[in-house]
């Protein structure tokens, strides 16, 4: 699968706030908030998560997936000394379970156990990747009220 992934570059915003807000459709659906309503709040939330990563997480890759080329999400990762962490990791819906996300985070355990250090990502309980995470060795080691705080050791 030609997957490959390209650093983040200020002409992506677009695209990044469209992956950003495909992952909030589902809980968006419950409110009765009229379509610009919904924008806005997106807007809003993808931009105050986007500069929060900017100025919090250095030592972060902020890369673009691709997939044949093509946008298709994104992955942020964290390399310090005594971890990795997966800050975020989202696909559009058209790419979801396509074995995409799957290759990517492989690769990130391979990287993780060489370096000898932990994997961790935080994930929502209710998320349907907690199961990925889960056959590929991630363990839950802190309740976070909404997220589960997951390591794959070395």
């Amino acid at each position: 699968m030609p997957v490959t992934l390209r650093p983040i570059v200020p002409a992506d915003e677009d695209f990044l706030y469209r992956v950003y807000a495909s992952t909030r459709t589902e809980e968006l659906a419950l409110t009765d908030w009229s379509p610009a309503q919904k924008t806005a709040f997106l807007q809003m939330q993808f931009t105050a998560q986007h500069r929060h990563y900017q100025d919090n997480y250095s030592n972060t890759a902020f890369d673009v997936i691709l997939h044949d080329d093509e946008p298709v999400g994104r992955l942020y990762v964290r390399r310090i000394a005594s971890e990795m962490r997966i800050v975020d990791i989202a696909l559009l819906p058209a790419f979801r379970s396509a074995g995409i996300g799957g290759a990517l985070l492989r690769g990130l355990v391979e990287e993780a156990r060489r370096e000898a250090v932990p994997l961790r990502i935080h994930v929502e309980k209710n998320n349907p990747a907690l199961r990925l995470y889960e056959r590929l060795g991630f363990r839950a080691i802190e309740d976070r009220g909404v997220y589960w705080f997951l390591e794959c050791s070395p």
